[in-house]
């Protein structure tokens, strides 16, 4: 991944992430310091867990760009919260393009890695997808990539179209930016037309009641 690309995903990525975190915070009514709290580990989560996976210290222990970038989408969530909060789908909107920007991240950190191209997909997946799982825990709702729409699904196939991208010998810039948006357009797509895989529906016993 070129560094100045690197650097744009990842602050563009932090900010959309910490954005939708804290406009899930305002929902419960939380205070300015709690929402900056879930607005940033919304944008670290995913990035921390991979970080320990590959053994290394956590990318925001080196860098304060992170806590800065948070509190930047702290200030503009309040200054434009008319547009930000008040509109429903301003947290799918700014998750959907996080998902999208920090699967590439993921996917190219755990490359320099030297993982294997499915190593590197599943290490893009929980880049992409943790930090919002952990926003959704700490808030009591259900996790984003437990509902029905597809959620995780977009970060793998996103995943094996940066490696086909890489295959045809695509430019890492090409490469990285196909990748994403088709992360976004993918989710876009499954909320716009309501796109989703088959539910898993309980099994009925001999006493009509359902297994739990």
């Amino acid at each position: 991944m070129l560094p100045n690309l690197t650097f744009l995903l990842d602050i563009l990525g932090t900010f959309a992430f910490a954005v939708s975190g804290i406009r899930a915070a305002s929902r419960r009514q939380i205070d300015w310091f709690g929402a900056y709290i879930i607005g940033l580990v919304t944008a670290i989560g995913g990035g921390t867990m991979r970080d320990l996976l590959l053994g290394v210290p956590p990318f925001w222990m080196t860098d304060a760009k992170y806590f800065l970038t948070t509190g930047f989408a702290l200030i503009a969530t309040l200054r434009f919260k008319v547009q930000l909060v008040h509109q429903g789908k301003a947290l799918l909107v700014f998750d959907t393009i996080g998902l999208g920007l920090f699967t590439v991240v993921g996917i190219t950190k755990s490359m320099d890695a030297g993982l294997a191209p499915w190593v590197c997909i599943v290490m893009g997946t929980i880049t992409g997808s943790l930090g919002g799982v952990i926003r959704d825990v700490l808030l009591n709702d259900i996790p984003l990539i437990f509902r029905r729409d597809i959620y995780a699904l977009a970060c793998v196939v996103g995943g094996a179209v940066y490696f086909l991208c890489l295959f045809l010998s695509l430019p890492d810039g090409v490469t990285e930016i196909v990748a994403a948006l088709t992360v976004i357009v993918i989710r876009w797509a499954a909320i716009r037309f309501h796109i989703h895989l088959p539910q898993l529906q309980p099994m009925p016993n001999e006493s009509g009641d359902t297994e739990p």
